[in-house]
């Protein structure tokens, strides 16, 4: 036999650990001897002509390890490759590499053995190993164990050189494919090498590789191994690789690999002694990788399961509880509380045990640690909730609440991550099958609570909370479990008049019986004297005794089964009422800046509802709005179609088992019910919504036919809100596809323009708006501009909607209804200022006919009006007098109660109109002009188009062919636009010129002006109030007046100093917020004149009606952020409404200055002049007033702005007269970061002085 290795593990061991390198192997087989200094030489085929007299001597028999040579040898391959990570391998380049031959100093950079050779020098190990162990198993078994010495050599070699090659092998894996040589001369070698090892994958090998060492640790060591210390260095050799496995993530990602590590980790734990080393490696693993948090909690779930070793996780958490970490150590803890997290989760018995340890992290500072703890309290009370009712414990109980106690705490701890984790564990918790009542109610209070907590994502977990609360409520065993509040108040209210029924009365005597059984001290020291026997009761009596027994055992059953009901009803009131409380908050967060709390407060409002929470309606409601949001980003987008998908399945979606009928009658009806009750600005926004929906096909044919059948229906009653929502919504589905109209026009006339619309006045009025919607009245931002669809005067819509107008009514609902008549006029007809002519006429006449000893001015038909208008350079009529027909017959049956001279209704109507028509007549001015535009735009695009082309003699142009093939009507409108041509020329600016002198010259002042004979009759009822008294009247008056103003720049700046008054002085807050409205518009429109009179605008701010101050908030909002009027110094008084009493003037407030903000530091600008106004203003409180500057201080964020607004009020302390002013100025220079020790330093001598003074 061959020389043997004179082998010691632990030699070898410590020489390993040292520098694997430094092993000496002078018994190797001498061809890999010489390649130590000739790298090149080291190739595949050496290597397995080395290998195969090695595989075929341990096959025979594994002892042939011993063999110096093949010992040796195998050392030497394995010393071809690294077994360090590369950031540790340069240190010992440096120090080692003069001894080094050329092979090791390659293989200290890089593993220069081929991967098929180190594959098979593992596989080689592995099976002499596992044939090695074979042997020993049927030693055992037959009882013979004498050579346990050899076998103890033999098994230390193979486990020896199996931990060295597993080394190997991951260094191996973990290098990059194409990594370069160290040494040029090498290149092409280690290319080669490099390529063959592209696809080497050594996991199946490790799996057999600790197999077989899980397989070694189940002989009975104890034999082979005599003392403790040999055993442990033995089973080290096989932990050690096991350890270094599990750092790599890649490794610990395969469950394969990771079962495998964990059973022979679990073997050595369990069988070998290897606990407290295990117990340091966990603790080790858990503090430098955070990939093992989880794998480390599963090991000893593993163990404590299935090994029956549960004492490890006791000891861990012990010394984890105890560990502390650095301040600046985020990896530690983070990896520390999601072990513990996890292990409770598998092993919540296991963790319950070492509680009262673990609740030491609860104290630690790390945020982390924390949440680890808060989870682990409601993994526990999961587990305790599941154990049935006879495996309880005396104090499980007090257990749960303990740990309900530790959640609700957290609810107020100081990091919103502990706060988050809180929420989020009751929200795990709510899926329990035991409900937990009063901790659900605890909980809903809390939470309620967290919706104003400053963090957002508290917040938006609290509202998911509620939502969970509310589909997860224990009130579901009674009455079908819906939430609304008013029916269990009727079922409380009823069930304590059963209660009240069944109790006994007062008078029964029970008081007495119950006086009677208090003893009386005093008899207790008398004789005990014996009664004489009641006599015995006959058979009747005992009847009447049993059946009165049964009657009131009954009492009592039912008694107390009324009182748990009443209990019941109690707390499903107390959980709607925390619900209604906690509503409002959500509704406010459902216009936050964090579009997931957005989305979130959707979904608590989609799941109240779907439980009958009254509150639920608003919010739905509410969320219309969001529609709005600017979908710039994916947030944005994401909040439009998460509406859209909320009110689909809220409205849109009909039950599955419903047909198509029945559907599409569920859907109508959903549809109208959103129009009713709505605000103008909830109308808005649900057109829009509508219009989007049905952009996208979301709405069915069968829909729209149901809601014309609900609008169009004469022969059974129909309740008016019903037909009006039908109009509205196909009005704002119209939006998107006009033909929805263009098809029914025919039922538009008849109800919406006929008889009924006649006696509904919203009806006609919402009709008018559908009917506008045939033409595409909205136009895309920056695309061209389309020809609209015109009808003419005679067509029976316009005719009906003229006829409207002369409807006689007092509601105020015909001022809406004549709005829409005008616009749709002016939306739909060719010659709009025609038909609104013939209307003024006839409603002049009705008007005045009657009442022409009354009136302050007389509108007579002169000979000139007789004759026909000019026409303007559209071919319309100028809005000027013309012969009139004969007017048509109004079915009206209050007629002359509107006209007697004891009303002012009908004047008021009249100028009602002539103040829109003026209005209308300017938009229709500039829609000529763009049409012109248009028209010019598209004949030079063909004229260029047409150029290039020439002409042959006879030969028709493109257009004369077109114009010989035309019908009679498209010549007739071919001729027009060539005489539009002809009359405006070709230069648009000169066209420009023409409107503009129309709309200032000849609308209110031109000789044969319709308009113009109302002027001067509105400017006189304004100015003479108390000969016309009716406040209707001079509310009208006041409001045609200022639209009249808003055509003509002359006629503005004649009665702007009326209208001023006006708004100074009237007792009416509707004129007043007309007004400002009106002055807004002229600002746009004749900025000159009214720039010099914003401040009687600023002064509407201050108004005592709310409505008058909402109104100028946003009229100004408007003006200043649209840059049509000069910020002074009046933003001041904008700035007090920041600390407004009304909620909605502070937020709007608010918004405006956040706007303001970011347009070239505007805050920053008018910062001094908005402290002057307001610090001068001794009605403003100090306390508001400080409100008031911290809140604009919240906008100078550069330093450099807040270092130059100090210098600019610092010089202001010597100069305060009180100590008021002193102290204002003190507190601003307080909120701003100046850093100037000069101006610190006039703030202290000013407060010594006041205090003097004082």
């Amino acid at each position: 036999m061959a020389n043997t290795s004179d082998f010691d593990v632990n030699a070898s061991l410590k020489s390993y650990l040292e520098d694997p390198h430094r092993i000496l192997t002078p018994d190797a087989d001498p061809a890999l001897l010489d390649c130590e200094y000739d790298a090149d030489s080291f190739t595949p085929g050496l290597i397995n002509s080395v290998l195969n007299p090695i595989a075929e001597a341990i096959g025979e028999n594994p002892e042939a390890i011993l063999q110096a040579v093949n010992f040796d040898s195998l050392q030497f391959l394995c010393k071809c490759a690294p077994t360090l990570p590369p950031d540790q391998r340069p240190q010992l380049v440096s120090r080692t590499a003069v001894t080094d031959g050329d092979l090791f100093a390659l293989s200290r950079q890089t593993s220069y053995i081929p991967a098929a050779s180190l594959g098979r020098l593992l596989d080689l190990l592995i099976s002499g190993l596992g044939a090695e162990a074979e042997t020993i198993h049927h030693e055992e078994a037959d009882g013979e164990g004498e050579e346990s010495a050899h076998h103890k050599q033999v098994l230390e070699a193979f486990a020896f050189l199996l931990q060295w090659c597993i080394a190997a092998v991951e260094t191996k894996s973990a290098e990059k494919p194409s990594a370069p040589a160290a040494r040029g001369g090498k290149k092409a070698v280690k290319g080669k090498i490099a390529g063959k090892d592209g696809n080497w994958d050594p996991t199946t090998q490790l799996q057999i590789a600790m197999e077989t060492m899980a397989k070694v640790m189940k002989l009975k060591l104890a034999r082979i191994f005599v003392t403790t210390s040999e055993r442990d260095t033995f089973v080290g050799l096989f932990t050690r690789p096991v350890y270094l496995l599990l750092e790599s993530e890649t490794r610990v990602k395969s469950t394969a690999i990771r079962m495998h590590a964990f059973k022979v980790l679990c073997v050595a734990i369990k069988h070998h002694g290897h606990a407290y080393g295990a117990q340091t490696s966990i603790i080790q693993n858990l503090t430098y990788f955070e990939h093992l948090a989880e794998p480390m909690a599963e090991l000893l779930n593993i163990l404590a399961e299935q090994y029956d070793y549960a004492q490890l996780a006791e000891e861990v958490m012990k010394e984890l509880s105890n560990k502390e970490f650095a301040a600046n150590d985020t990896k530690g803890p983070k990896s520390v509380s999601t072990f513990v997290a996890r292990l409770s989760e598998l092993a919540p018995r296991v963790v319950q045990k070492q509680i009262a340890s673990l609740a030491k992290l609860l104290e630690s500072e790390n945020y982390t640690l924390r949440c680890a703890i808060i989870e682990v309290c409601g993994n526990l009370i999961g587990m305790l909730s599941k154990i049935e009712e006879g495996n309880r414990s005396e104090n499980h109980k007090g257990q749960i609440n303990a740990f309900f106690d530790v959640l609700e705490e957290r609810f107020l701890d100081i990091n919103p991550y502990c706060r988050v984790r809180a929420i989020q564990v009751f929200t795990k918790l709510c899926d329990l099958e035991t409900k937990f009542p009063k901790r659900r109610q605890a909980a809903a209070e809390l939470v309620a609570r967290s919706l104003e907590d400053k963090s957002s994502n508290v917040r938006r977990n609290a509202i998911k909370l509620l939502g969970k609360l509310i589909g997860t409520h224990p009130f579901a065993v009674m009455h079908g479990g819906l939430l609304n509040y008013s029916e269990w108040r009727v079922r409380l209210e009823a069930c304590e008049a059963e209660l009240n029924a069944l109790k006994p009365p007062a008078e029964t005597g029970l008081a007495q019986i119950e006086a009677e059984a208090t003893v009386d001290e005093n008899l207790l020291d008398d004789a005990t004297q014996v009664q004489e026997d009641r006599p015995p009761m006959t058979e009747a009596q005992q009847v009447a005794a049993f059946q009165k027994a049964q009657e009131d055992a009954a009492t009592a059953e039912a008694l107390s089964k009324l009182q748990l009901t009443r209990r019941y009803y109690i707390e499903a009131m107390k959980f709607i009422e925390t619900l209604h409380e906690a509503s409002p908050h959500i509704l406010q967060l459902l216009g936050s800046k964090n579009k997931s709390e957005i989305i979130e407060a959707m979904d608590f409002f989609v799941m109240a509802d779907a439980y009958s929470l009254e509150p639920a309606k608003v919010g739905i409601r509410r969320m219309l709005r969001l529609i709005w949001t600017k979908g710039n980003s994916d947030e944005g987008k994401g909040v439009q179609s998460h509406l859209i998908e909320s009110y689909r399945g809220l409205f849109f979606h009909a039950p599955d088992n419903f047909n198509a009928n029945d559907a599409a009658n569920y859907v109508a009806r959903n549809m109208i019910s959103l129009t009713f009750g709505a605000s103008s600005a909830e109308l808005t926004s649900l057109e829009q919504l509508l219009a989007t929906m049905m952009k996208e096909k979301a709405v069915n044919a069968l829909v729209i036919d149901k809601l014309w059948q609900v609008y169009g229906v004469q022969k059974r009653e129909i309740s008016k809100q019903q037909r009006r929502g039908a109009i509205i919504v196909l009005g704002m589905l119209a939006l998107s596809d006009p033909e929805i109209v263009v098809k029914e026009m025919e039922t538009c006339l008849r109800i919406g323009l006929g008889s009924i619309g006649r006696k509904d006045l919203p009806v006609a009025r919402y009709t008018c708006i559908a009917l506008m919607r045939m033409t595409e009245s909205r136009q895309a931002k920056g695309a061209e501009a389309k020809p609209s669809i015109r009808l003419p005067n005679d067509h029976a819509v316009i005719s009906r909607l003229a006829a409207l107008i002369e409807v006689q009514s007092e509601s105020k609902d015909w001022y809406g209804l004549a709005e829409q008549v005008v616009g749709a006029i002016y939306a739909l007809s060719k010659h709009p200022d025609v038909k609104c002519s013939e209307i003024l006429r006839r409603k002049t006449r009705a008007v005045f006919t009657a009442t022409t000893k009354r009136a302050p001015a007389n509108v007579e038909t002169t000979a000139a009006e007789e004759e026909k208008s000019q026409v303007d350079e559209d071919g319309d009529v100028e809005m000027s007098d013309f012969p009139t027909p004969p007017p048509e017959p109004t079915q009206v049956e209050d007629e002359e109660a509107a006209t007697t001279p004891e009303s002012a209704t009908g004047l008021c109507q009249l100028l009602f109109v002539v103040g829109h028509v003026a209005l209308k007549q300017i938009v229709h001015l500039e829609m000529i002009e763009q049409d012109f535009k248009r028209r010019k735009a598209l004949k030079e695009k063909a004229a260029d188009a047409a150029s290039p082309t020439k002409k042959t003699p006879g030969a028709k142009t493109p257009a004369a062919g077109r114009k010989s093939a035309m019908s009679k009507e498209e010549k007739a409108a071919q001729e027009a636009e060539d005489e539009l041509d002809l009359m405006a020329g070709t230069n648009e600016d000169d066209f420009a010129d023409a409107i503009a002198h129309i709309r200032e010259r000849e609308l209110l002042y031109g000789p044969s002006s319709l308009l113009a004979n109302f002027g001067p009759l509105v400017k006189e009822i304004c100015s003479t109030n108390t000969a016309y008294p009716s406040a209707e009247l001079q509310a009208q008056a006041a409001l045609c007046m200022a639209k009249l103003m808003c055509v003509s720049s002359e006629f503005c700046e004649a009665n702007l100093s009326l209208l001023i008054t006006i708004l100074e002085r009237s007792p009416s807050a509707t004129t007043r917020s007309n007004l400002v409205v009106a002055l807004g518009d002229m600002a746009v429109c004749f900025n000159h004149l009214i720039d010099e009179n914003t401040d009687f605008l600023y002064r509407r701010l201050s108004d005592s009606s709310l409505q008058v101050k909402r109104t100028c908030l946003m009229t100004l909002t408007f003006l200043i952020l649209a840059g049509q009027v000069k910020v002074k110094g009046q933003l001041g008084e904008m700035a007090k409404l920041v600390e407004d009493n009304d909620e909605r003037v502070r937020d709007m407030s608010r918004t405006f200055f956040a706007e303001l903000a970011g347009k070239d530091n505007a805050v920053y600008n008018h910062f001094v002049d908005m402290f002057s106004l307001l610090s001068s203003d001794e009605s403003l409180e100090e306390d508001r007033f400080r409100r008031v500057v911290k809140f604009l201080a919240s906008f100078i964020e550069k330093d450099k702005h807040a270092k130059q607004l100090a210098s600019k009020l610092a010089p202001r302390l010597a100069r305060a007269g009180t100590e008021r002013q002193w102290n204002d100025v003190a507190f601003a220079l307080g909120l701003l970061p100046h850093k100037s020790e000069e101006i610190a330093k006039m703030v202290g001598e000013g407060c010594r002085v006041v205090e003097a003074s004082a």
